[in-house]
């Protein structure tokens, strides 16, 4: 689960990372107040950022007005023209693509003096199955890219299960990026104390990027990144409040209601698979045949008519959809069980509607298949069944060459 840049910093506020200041607002008055409120404690320099769950906001632009995703305000009256350029725009960064977002809250913030930015980052390095925490020089640069062509400026510390941050760990960290004195201090609890939140919120991952170094020679947060794993959630109800469904993809949101693994692609096959492995292998198989596989969609070991019924909803919605793929392997579930889910679940007059009007594949192999496949020759539906993973892919590609 992702959440907001300003919930984001609430929450390493609880853990003592030091952030700028700032409030989060929905209307250009609220902006107002907000830069009035921040002017009485001494701001001078305001920044109004723009709040959706993408990156690339500084470079990003609104499709109406043209604003940037951050702007700087040298004034309220500036803050309230930054505000009415973004409110209700929508805003496109490189990671929105051209869809973009619609802006619908904005973060207005206290502006420091940069004299330098960092990258810090924590997250897990399934390789080596440890927490690892990141650090460069090159701050507000995407992490990627410093990866790619200068990985040496990348440092990492590795943390041992079931232990903390280690101080001389943090210290090292810190060393990397050239602080010294106070502001080598500063780091060292910044980088602790950013371990902890990330530890103790079930993070999955936790970026600030930028990092700044202040001329106050303060260490703080200019952004901040936080997503959580999804199956802790139920640990984290506080954090699970902050969800913000308006930001996600509405597919997404329907499947999680309706407990299936769904994640929507660009392409134009509709997939409904039993097993992450089985529901990535057939996305491969898909591509190798010339197909371009429109979703990922997992029922689970349990599959029945309901799952069923509510994985063809949600595959029909997606209107670049040409063709369904039914890849499903008898293990935990068998396959006449899944195969008369299927019957059912077609009754439906929306769903048997629709499925008229595009080709539908069915492969099942396992447990009762042979059973499974005669329910499904048997049923009356237009089905084109197939045995082989590879005899299925190539099926889908005909029916949408056709």
């Amino acid at each position: 689960m992702n959440i907001h840049e300003y919930q984001a910093k609430e929450i390493l506020k609880n853990y003592q990372v030091a952030v700028p200041e700032g409030i989060a607002v929905f209307s250009v008055d609220d902006a107002v107040k907000a830069a009035e409120s921040l002017k009485q404690k001494g701001t001078t320099l305001f920044v109004v950022k723009a709040q959706i769950h993408a990156g690339g906001r500084g470079k990003g632009r609104t499709r109406s007005s043209g604003a940037k995703g951050v702007i700087l305000a040298r004034s309220v009256g500036e803050v309230r023209a930054a505000a009415e350029s973004l409110l209700g725009d929508t805003l496109v960064t490189i990671q929105t693509g051209e869809a973009g977002k619609k802006v619908e809250r904005l973060y207005i913030t206290d502006g420091v003096e940069i004299r330098q930015e960092y990258y810090v980052g924590v997250t897990l390095d399934r390789t080596r199955n440890q927490n690892v925490i990141m650090v460069s020089t090159e701050g507000g640069v995407e992490i990627e890219k410093v990866a790619e062509e200068t990985p040496e400026k990348i440092v990492k510390e590795w943390v041992e299960p079931g232990l903390s941050l280690q101080g001389h760990q943090a210290r090292r960290l810190a060393f990397a990026l050239g602080l010294k004195g106070d502001p080598f201090k500063k780091a060292v609890k910044f980088i602790m104390s950013l371990y902890k939140a990330f530890k103790e919120t079930d993070a999955s991952i936790v970026e600030i990027n930028p990092l700044a170094l202040t001329g106050d020679d303060d260490i703080v947060a200019l952004d901040a990144k936080i997503n959580f794993d999804d199956n802790a959630l139920f640990r984290q109800p506080e954090i699970y409040e902050l969800r913000d469904k308006s930001e996600e993809d509405p597919l997404e949101v329907e499947a999680v209601e309706s407990d299936l693994n769904y994640i929507k692609l660009d392409g134009n096959v509709g997939c409904m698979v039993n097993g992450a492995g089985l529901a990535m292998a057939t996305m491969d198989m898909i591509k190798l045949a010339g197909g371009e596989p429109a979703n990922f969609l997992d029922v689970g070991g349990g599959a029945n008519v309901e799952t069923v019924r509510n994985g063809f909803r949600i595959i029909l919605k997606d209107p670049n959809v040409e063709a369904i793929l039914i890849n499903i392997f008898g293990g935990i579930v068998r396959c006449d069980r899944v195969a008369g889910g299927i019957i059912e679940a077609a009754k439906d007059p929306e769903i048997i509607k629709k499925l008229e009007q595009m080709p539908l594949i069915v492969r099942l192999q396992g447990t009762n298949a042979e059973e499974g496949k005669k329910l499904i020759d048997e049923s009356g539906l237009n089905v084109i069944s197939a045995v082989l993973l590879k005899e299925a892919a190539d099926e889908v590609s005909k029916a949408i060459s056709a």
